[in-house]
C-alpha cells in the first residue's frame, strides 16, 4: 500500500506502568482527532496497549512514535514501537493465535495484529524488536446518485 507519511506527532518513553497510560490515552486522542469511529479507537487503542507493554515488559522499556499517514483521500495514524530489548527468539509461534507470555491483555502479538490494518515485526535476538502498526479511518460514503 502506497502512502504519504505526515509529520511525527509523538514520541513517547515507555519505561514506566505510567508512560503505558500516557500511551493508550496519546492514541485514543490521536484517533479521536483523525476522525476514527468509536470502534476502531477501541481497536487501534487496545493493540497500543499491548504492544507498548510489550515493549515495557519483554524489551526493557522503549518507545512509541505516532505519525498521520495518508493514501490519497484518507487518513490513518501510523505507530512504532520499539525497544532494544533482547529480541524475540521465535516469531512464528509469538506471531500464533493463543500464544502468550502471561503478561499483558492476554492476546499477543497475533491478537494485536488482527486488531489494525497493516502489521510489521521486525525483531532479531540481542537486537531488539520494532513493530509498526498502521489502522486507516474509513473512507466517508460516495453519495448515491441522484440524492
Amino acid at each position: 500500500m502506497t502512502h504519504s507519511t505526515g509529520r511525527v506527532s509523538a514520541r513517547l518513553p515507555l519505561t514506566s506502568d505510567l508512560d503505558l497510560v500516557r500511551a493508550r490515552q496519546h492514541v485514543r486522542q490521536l484517533t479521536a482527532e483523525l476522525g476514527f469511529s468509536l470502534v476502531e479507537q477501541t481497536k487501534l487503542v487496545t493493540a497500543a496497549s499491548e504492544l507498548a507493554r510489550n515493549a515495557l515488559v519483554h524489551g526493557g522499556g522503549g518507545r512509541m512514535e505516532c505519525a498521520e499517514v495518508t493514501n490519497g483521500d484518507v487518513r490513518g495514524l501510523r505507530l512504532v514501537f520499539s525497544d532494544e530489548g533482547p529480541g524475540i527468539a521465535d516469531l512464528d509461534q509469538a506471531l500464533s493465535d493463543g500464544y502468550t507470555s502471561g503478561e499483558g491483555l492476554g492476546m499477543g502479538l497475533g491478537g494485536a495484529r488482527r486488531l489494525v490494518h497493516e502489521f510489521s515485526i521486525d525483531s532479531a535476538r540481542g537486537c531488539g524488536t520494532t513493530v509498526t502498526v498502521t489502522s486507516w479511518v474509513a473512507a466517508p460514503p460516495r453519495p448515491r446518485e441522484g440524492s
